[in-house]
């Protein structure tokens, strides 16, 4: 293409047919990652753009720089991409958008919301028109009634998390905040639970090594938890080692957003997703699609009687019995975050720790019993205690202790192979709130169980 073509802009699809050739583009960027240092010197970044012409699946655009200072920093999936002078290249079979360093140029303008048709970025050999306005103004009409076809089942809920796996997520940004000096979490929902995950089979190791409540050094506090849904998990995110300053600025709370590649961990029994430098964010409209049926699924399960209940517990044989069973069960964020210190609860939650463990340490010297259990269930985790007569109504009396022992391995889900995981049943709770000084009602709140029995 010669420089009496610099006003010609081809359509994606005419561009594929131009092979080996250097074309002028613009698109909407549905999808892009992180810059990255390639083998040699130079760095490189990866976007995925659309128009009118080609709105499925895209053509990947790789744009190549000196510096990562001069690279595209993108500041929302949606935004409009120019590219002059880019040559189009296959690979794999794929036909994809290459930058070269030395001639070509882009610019970056905001999507259909922009009000202005100035760029927010530009490269170094880039130089406006005046038709740039034209195209500009034509494709934030466009992208109006634009939805990205993707394909509902190619993002993962939250419930079909595995550990070890990277999948793509749909999911609402509830918080972000610092963890840590210079490291930072993100806490992404949507709805639905999470599988609950095996245990470590020494139970002993929770004397030195305790189960956390969190993953975050420090507890959340009550006022922002309450801002939490009560109902689906909360999934922890951090950022792989050199990515946190590539994402941090383009995650807002309140958003819904869409990861490509998240590696799904397992820490401290809970889930860890982890943004690395394969990780893309992609295009997600207020009325996308996906984060509609996510809604919607919420809004069924909220208006449903086991709405509240874990999903992973059906079909489930009751091991323990519950004196209000007309009472209707919430989850332990809903315990966490109720309006008053006082009150009363039923919940379905499991044990993943007790201290003490050891069935003949299970009452104090004079036969009172006294355990903290660690309950937890897909929304967060607390510690509640079984005191007195409360644990003599749980217990059935004060059997022996082999029969304890068995009710204590049920409970936590010890398994009858010594080098099997523990997988703790569900198990229904009645939980009352109290505190412990009056001056300090709110920072001194604790949980009891009370009117339960285990089987």
């Amino acid at each position: 293409m010669g420089d009496s073509d610099d006003y010609k802009f081809l359509q994606i699809r005419d561009a594929i047919a131009a092979v080996n050739q250097k074309v002028n583009l613009i698109g909407v960027i549905i999808e892009f990652g992180v810059p990255k240092k390639t083998r040699g010197t130079d760095w490189i970044c990866t976007l995925k753009i659309v128009d009118e012409s080609h709105p499925k699946p895209g053509i990947s655009v790789n744009i190549f720089a000196e510096s990562m200072e001069k690279l595209p920093h993108v500041v929302s999936a949606g935004d409009i991409i120019q590219l002059s002078h880019v040559v189009m290249k296959t690979h794999c079979g794929e036909v994809n958008v290459v930058f070269n360093k030395r001639f070509s140029s882009f610019a970056l303008y905001e999507g259909k919301d922009g009000k202005d048709f100035l760029p927010y970025q530009v490269s170094s050999k880039f130089r406006p028109r005046d038709l740039d306005k034209k195209f500009i103004e034509g494709l934030r009409k466009w992208l109006v009634d634009f939805q990205l076809d993707e394909g509902l089942s190619n993002f993962s809920f939250l419930r079909e998390i595995k550990e070890g796996d990277r999948i793509d997520l749909a999911c609402k940004i509830v918080h972000i905040c610092e963890v840590a000096k210079d490291e930072w979490m993100v806490f992404l929902w949507d709805g639905t639970d999470a599988p609950p995950i095996s245990l470590p089979t020494k139970l002993e190791d929770d004397l030195s090594n305790p189960v956390p409540l969190q993953l975050e050094p420090v507890a959340l506090q009550r006022d922002l938890l309450c801002t939490f849904p009560a109902v689906g998990t909360i999934l922890r995110v951090i950022f792989d080692q050199g990515m946190q300053n590539q994402y941090l600025h383009l995650l807002h709370s309140g958003k819904w957003v869409k990861f490509v590649n998240v590696l799904c961990e397992v820490k401290s029994g809970f889930w860890l997703g982890i943004l690395t430098s394969f990780t893309k964010l992609r295009y997600t409209p207020n009325d996308d699609q996906l984060i509609s049926v996510r809604q919607r699924l919420y809004n069924e399960r909220l208006s449903s009687e086991r709405g509240c209940i874990p999903y992973w517990c059906f079909p489930w044989s009751r091991i323990t019995e519950v004196d209000y069973d007309d009472v209707p069960f919430v989850t332990l964020m809903d315990v966490l975050t109720y309006s008053e210190v006082t009150a009363k609860f039923k919940c379905v939650a499991r044990v993943v720790a007790a201290l003490p463990w050891q069935a003949e340490d299970l009452r104090s010297p004079l036969g009172t019993y006294r355990i903290r259990l660690t309950l937890e269930d897909p929304t967060t985790r607390i510690h509640a205690l079984l005191y007195g007569e409360d644990g003599e109504k749980f217990f059935d009396g004060y059997p022996s202790t082999d029969v304890l022992r068995l009710k204590m391995n049920k409970l936590l889900g010890v398994a009858v192979s010594d080098n099997a995981p523990r997988t703790p049943p569900w198990a229904q709770f009645c939980l009352k709130s109290y505190y412990l000084s009056k001056n300090e009602a709110w920072g001194s709140r604790q949980y009891r169980i009370f009117g339960t029995k285990l089987e």
